[in-house]
């Protein structure tokens, strides 16, 4: 790395060259003041007060902006420079506010630090603040623009950040502000309420809606965010164990920088909800009543222990989650499997789709397992498939716009509608719901009859390319159009720019929860290594995790089939491993998943279910066939935070302690395990999971208490070799991987990776009793099946209507208009909602949210598992749409 050599007050200092001035002296602790620099911003140069002096030539410039050269001499507290800084912030003032006393941001104020700093106090300049209107319709935001100080971070936020551009400056001199289009209010323009302006304002000009609690908080700490698989970095305050706020961290190296969502911002107010459970629960007689934790954890050690020697293990089940720690997951699934003998386990990520990762390990043995986000910006072209993050991971969204944007790299976007991505794509390939693998088998045979594929990658690093060449010979273009309503010319546009170039595939729950998974996964990876698109930087299988610990909670062998590190079940090598580390003996068999533990609960074959930190009846199809299973159990533990659908049922409820409150470690989508500890205790007597399973545990035979998280993790660290830095680096560890393909470790004695056999899907045909297709996709503003968002007071007072989107065409075919109020009904139930035009959708589908009014959606899906000839998937199903009189 070359460096630069220069003197600053004196101090001689060597530093990265190409930086600013303002950069060298922070990273060398001499702090100059500024106002509208940011780390995570371009700088522009706007306040003027990081102003330093050029020693040999007496000029005076913007450090932010002013790049280091070799042996400058630069003074940052010369008198003038100290006279230009006090007569800024004098003005400054002068037209602000005098509202200190009322202003939430307190003393966090950047302007009222650097005027007590620099000593300024009374301007002795005549008093121009510029009175505005306070905005705060919306539940998130309150836009106090009295007190803006023209810094423009919430501007370039806005626009270098999360690329919307909601906001701009409106008019001109003395009452230039920051504004929406027209001046028209947030709630009315494009903005997503992602918060990000919020976090950088320097002022209280912007600030979140609050009204529990007005001021600064108490305390602010560190920690994770527990929704969306990004594991966006947190900063939350807290005043009395509440959290009132919460804030990006702001820490360079972070996945998400300075940005959040909409959730990650606003929608933590789930934590302090009036129906968090408090305190351990026993039913007697049909009514849960108050119980002391031993006598609940007795209770449940005795239930279950009972059980197991009555009817067998394989009568017990376990259900887990996808949004506890790591470690929580691994002793719950320890639990099932050490002293019930059971590999009934599972998680709520079976919820989102399994199958395309497991198609992923098989064939690449662990390989593309870290995928670090920021290289999405570096890369040749994006193909994103399956999948809108801008909805479902928002920040991922955000990276994707900014690679098109700011650094014109082609992407191409394959989905059934028009997405926020589509502005920023080179190519929308307007494909039909489960026709994926189609499309990308054709799009390999265009590459290969152009003969624009990587023979030299594929020589070194693959076999079995001719069995798969003589399959993409065989494919009809012709076909591969019909099936997926793409026409050819846009197919051979596509693979024209694909041509050549390395590709960063990025894979959403169009893909993962569509009946043809796997199919797809086998295409796709195919075509990445037809591309030489695998094995490095910027490029590669992206895969967008739903729940905040999907990934780990699959490495952690909460999984029927899995063992922790992603070892298979079937694997004798991997028992006999985890046979000796547990001392015990284990079943080759694969257990139950969460759908077939429902099944087989009904049946009466499963007698007693664990659930931790799920609700099943909101997340699964067929809430009363769920029920009903639920229902005909001898025993049901429900161990959660909220006194949810599922806790309601219970025999037992254990009050969990939320991500806030406990520490542990996530690993997000990219395969970084970050590490946390609490915020704030938990309310009134709940505890951490772990600490729940660790007493249990002890109550059920000859085991001593691990007593502490950090033991607990040591062995993790010390039997799972991909988390053997986990909890080792206060900035975050990486998975680590295990592949022995050639490709990934560069060994010369690797193995090579295998094509597999060109596929194709069988053709659905149209169900003319259900002429529509439905797709149910996500909501910005609610994350899975919404329980967690669903308890957001600030998510439920913005009063979103769930409306169904119909395409402009099939609107007026069926003679309704926006604001109809319609019944959807599929082969196994129906919902009722109200119906808006959709622009972005073709005729003959249709897009339904999920996650509003209960989680209906799953209502119009069958029970039958995510796979299978009796499945059409999770993803989409035939529908018919019927006006309801008004």
């Amino acid at each position: 790395m070359d460096k630069t050599n220069l003197t600053i007050d004196g101090k001689k200092i060597s530093c990265r060259s190409g930086i600013s001035i303002l950069d060298a002296a922070s990273e060398n602790g001499i702090k100059i003041p500024s106002l509208c620099n940011h780390h995570h911003l371009a700088p522009v140069g706007a306040c003027r007060l990081c102003l330093v002096e050029d020693e040999n030539s007496g000029r005076l410039f913007a450090s932010c902006v002013k790049l280091v050269s070799e042996d400058m001499v630069i003074r940052t507290d010369t008198p003038t420079i100290k006279n230009y800084r006090k007569n800024i912030i004098r003005l400054m003032i002068a037209n602000h506010p005098e509202s200190c006393i009322v202003c939430n941001r307190g003393n966090r104020c950047e302007l009222r630090q650097v005027a007590a700093d620099l000593g300024v106090g009374d301007t002795n300049l005549y008093p121009m603040p510029f009175y505005t209107e306070l905005e705060e319709a919306n539940p998130f935001i309150i836009r106090d623009l009295s007190k803006c100080i023209l810094c423009g971070r919430c501007i370039r936020a806005d626009h270098e950040l999360v690329v919307v551009g909601a906001i701009d400056y409106n008019l001109r001199g003395f009452k230039s502000r920051p504004a929406a289009l027209q001046g028209l209010p947030l709630e009315k323009s494009s903005c997503t309420f992602c918060g990000t302006c919020v976090s950088l304002c320097p002022t209280g000009a912007l600030m979140a809606k609050n009204t529990s609690y007005a001021g600064s908080p108490q305390s602010e700490l560190s920690t994770v965010c527990g929704f969306c698989g990004v594991g966006c970095a947190l900063v939350m305050g807290s005043v009395e164990d509440q959290i009132v706020e919460v804030n990006p961290s702001h820490e360079r190296g972070t996945v998400n920088r300075s940005t959040l969502c909409v959730r990650g911002h606003f929608a933590h107010d789930f934590l302090n909800n009036p129906r968090r459970l408090t305190s351990p629960l026993i039913r007697a007689e049909n009514k849960l009543s108050p119980v002391s934790w031993d006598d609940a954890l007795e209770f449940v050690a005795e239930r279950l222990i009972s059980i197991k020697k009555e009817s067998g293990p394989q009568s017990l089940a376990f259900l887990g989650s996808s949004k506890c720690t790591n470690e929580e997951n691994y002793l719950f699934q320890k639990m099932a499997r050490l002293f019930f003998g059971t590999n009934n386990i599972d998680n709520g990520g079976y919820i989102f789709g399994r199958q395309p990762i497991y198609t992923l390990d098989g064939r690449l043995e662990g390989g593309e397992r870290v995928k670090p986000l920021r290289d999405l910006e570096s890369a040749e072209l994006i193909f994103v498939i399956g999948a809108d993050p801008l909805q479902s991971a928002p920040v991922v969204g955000y990276y994707i716009k900014r690679a098109s944007k700011i650094n014109n790299i082609p992407l191409i976007v394959a989905d059934p509608r028009k997405t926020g991505l589509l502005p920023f794509a080179s190519i929308w390939l307007p494909i039909k719901p489960q026709s994926d693998s189609e499309l990308l088998n054709g799009l390999a045979a265009v590459l290969y009859r152009q003969k624009s594929y990587d023979i030299d990658f594929i020589e070194q690093f693959a076999k079995d390319f001719d069995l798969y060449s003589d399959g993409l010979a065989n494919v009809d273009l012709e076909s591969v159009a019909r099936i997926t309503g793409i026409d050819i010319s846009l197919i051979q546009e596509t693979g024209a720019l694909i041509s050549n170039k390395r590709v960063a595939f990025l894979v959403g729950h169009g893909i993962f929860q569509q009946k043809n998974s796997a199919l797809a996964m086998d295409a796709l990876i195919n075509l990445a290594l037809m591309t030489g698109s695998l094995g490095g930087d910027s490029k590669g299988i992206y895969l967008l995790s739903k729940e905040n610990n999907q990934t780990g909670s699959l490495d952690m062998g909460a999984v029927p089939d899995y063992l922790p590190g992603r070892r298979p079940l079937q694997d004798a090598f991997a028992r006999k491993y985890w046979e000796r580390k547990w001392d015990t003996s284990l079943s080759p068999d694969p257990g139950l998943d969460m759908v077939r533990m429902v099944k087989e609960a009904g049946k009466g074959n499963i007698k007693a279910l664990y659930i931790m930190g799920e609700n099943p009846l909101r997340s699964l199809p067929q809430v009363e066939e769920v029920r009903e299973s639920l229902a005909n159990l001898e025993f049901l533990v429900v161990q959660d935070i909220l006194n949810n659908e599922t806790a309601q049922m219970a025999d037992v409820v254990l009050p969990g302690a939320a991500f806030s409150e406990k520490g542990g470690s996530f690993t997000n989508m990219e395969g970084r395990i970050q590490s946390f500890n609490p915020v704030v205790n938990p309310p009134g007597e709940a505890r951490p999971d772990w600490e729940i399973l660790d007493l249990l545990m002890e109550r059920m035979g000859n085991f001593k208490r691990y007593g502490s998280i950090d033991k607990l993790r040591a062995e993790i660290n010390r039997m799972i070799p991909m988390y053997a830095d986990m909890g080792r680096d206060k900035e975050g560890a990486w998975v680590k991987e295990t592949s022995k393909m050639k490709l990934f470790n560069r060994n010369k004695d690797g193995e090579l990776l295998s094509f597999s056999q060109v596929i194709h899907a069988k053709e659905e045909p149209l169900n003319k009793k259900y002429p529509f297709r439905a797709i149910l996709g996500s909501s910005l503003y609610h994350l899975g099946s919404g329980t967690r968002t669903g308890f957001s007071g600030r998510i439920k007072n913005f009063k979103l209507k769930g409306e169904v989107g119909v395409s402009l065409a099939d609107i007026d075919r069926l003679k309704m208009k926006e604001g109809n109020r319609v019944k959807i009904s599929s082969p196994y139930g129906k919902i009722e909602r109200i119906i808006k035009a959709d622009k972005g959708l073709k005729q003959g589908l249709i897009f339904i949210p999920i996650a509003f009014f209960n989680n209906d959606a799953m209502e119009l899906i069958n029970i039958n598992g995510l796979e299978g000839e009796d499945s059409s998937g999770w993803k989409s199903c035939d529908v018919k749409i019927d006006k309801l009189k008004d």
